[in-house]
């Protein structure tokens, strides 16, 4: 009995010099431990532009007027690519690995719907066609009377058709958007409105387009709770000039 105590003894010592040594090394190279224990992993978002970059490159001035919108200024419909339309193609890109598919239709799948944050279960295709819809992240309206009347067709159908400018969304909560800037409605979702400027911006930089003084400040105060959020789409800043009122 003695002898077992003595040989736990001799071992607790020993692990407590082995700490103590580990310890030591550790002040002496801070710099070594670091590189062994947390090593660079490079980011998806290195060297990307932030969403408040992009903002402060967008032109600032009022809205045009709306005279002349409609929806089909831009598009006439969905577009068919490979034979699939882009409403279901953006579905399929929501729901990811959960979804079952028929063909094109994503019949059954589930994703976390970003404007509420709810969690979003579909179990046959009406699930989908009933409860959500398509959103423009700029909404085409917004879009027109801040620069896209001014722009040729090809480009105001690039911006309706562009996944960047696409989301699946709750349908109660994509109607009360309506038309809406972010200076008049943001997601409840409050977890997802970095996101959620962050891809506004990133459109209007893309297509050329501006942002009313009160877009900005709202957008501002908005990234100003997430001065990292990277813009999306955009791999670097580029000379930019917003379309002209002419």
């Amino acid at each position: 009995m003695v002898h077992s105590k003595n040989y736990r003894l001799r071992r607790v010592l020993g692990f407590l010099a082995i700490l103590t040594g580990i310890g030591i090394w550790l002040v002496v190279n801070p710099d070594n431990y670091e590189s062994q224990a947390a090593p660079s992993v490079p980011s998806e978002t290195e060297g990307v532009p932030t969403a408040s970059a992009i903002l402060e490159k967008l032109e600032v001035k009022g809205r045009a007027p709306k005279t002349g919108y409609a929806r089909t200024e831009f598009y006439n419909g969905w577009p068919n690519i490979d034979g699939c339309s882009l409403r279901q193609i953006i579905i399929k890109r929501e729901v990811g690995d959960t979804a079952k598919m028929d063909g094109c239709d994503v019949v059954a799948g589930s994703f976390t719907e970003p404007y509420t944050g709810a969690n979003f279960v579909a179990k046959e295709k009406s699930d989908f066609s009933k409860n959500i819809q398509i959103d423009h992240i700029v909404a085409l309206s917004d879009a027109w009377q801040k620069g896209a009347q001014y722009m040729d067709k090809d480009t105001r159908y690039n911006i309706a058709t562009d996944p960047l400018n696409l989301i699946a969304a709750d349908s109660s909560a994509n109607q009360q958007k309506s038309d809406g800037d972010a200076a008049t409605w943001l997601p409840p979702n409050k977890s997802f409105r970095c996101q959620y400027v962050a891809r506004q911006v990133s459109v209007k930089y893309k297509y050329h387009l501006w942002v009313s003084e009160a877009e900005h400040d709202a957008i501002s105060n908005i990234l100003s709770t997430c001065s990292d959020e990277p813009s999306v789409g955009i791999s670097q800043l580029d000379d930019y000039s917003a379309a002209s009122n002419e």
